[in-house]
């Protein structure tokens, strides 16, 4: 029998960033991006959820150490993005726009990489309280 249990582990960062297409006219940034493209940048205080997917280890009862899972988020993704501007700071976003989806993306690109393929991965992104983006959906 395979018991399938999803685990999840909630963290917590604070970031800058604007949002702004280059390539667009000030106008057209400020019409599109609104508050959003303030040139002093602005921050947000995000909520950041990790979800994995597995079988139930018999020896151990569990999907997945969540300290593991701790250790790995602060290490590869709160390490890298907290308390930081992400279009200055960060490469990646020196030529992606640093929406909520596309954080969201970075994030869970960072984590396949470091939690085995038999794993299932979901990240949800808190931006605020109201709004958040799941990757994959």
């Amino acid at each position: 029998m395979s018991n399938r249990v999803s685990v999840y582990r909630r963290e917590h960062f604070n970031a800058a960033h604007r949002l702004y297409n280059p390539s667009w006219s000030d106008e057209k940034n400020t019409a599109v991006f609104g508050k959003c493209n303030n040139h002093n940048y602005h921050g947000h205080n995000y909520d950041l959820e990790v979800k994995v997917t597995g079988t139930i280890d018999p020896e151990t009862g569990y999907v997945m150490d969540l300290k593991v899972l701790s250790d790995l988020i602060n290490e590869y993704v709160l390490d890298i993005l907290d308390h930081k501007n992400l279009n200055l700071d960060i490469a990646y976003f020196k030529t992606v726009n640093p929406t909520a989806e596309n954080i969201c993306v970075f994030i869970y690109d960072i984590l396949r990489k470091k939690i085995e393929e038999n794993y299932d991965l979901q990240i949800r992104l808190y931006e605020t309280e109201r709004n958040y983006v799941e990757y994959p959906c």
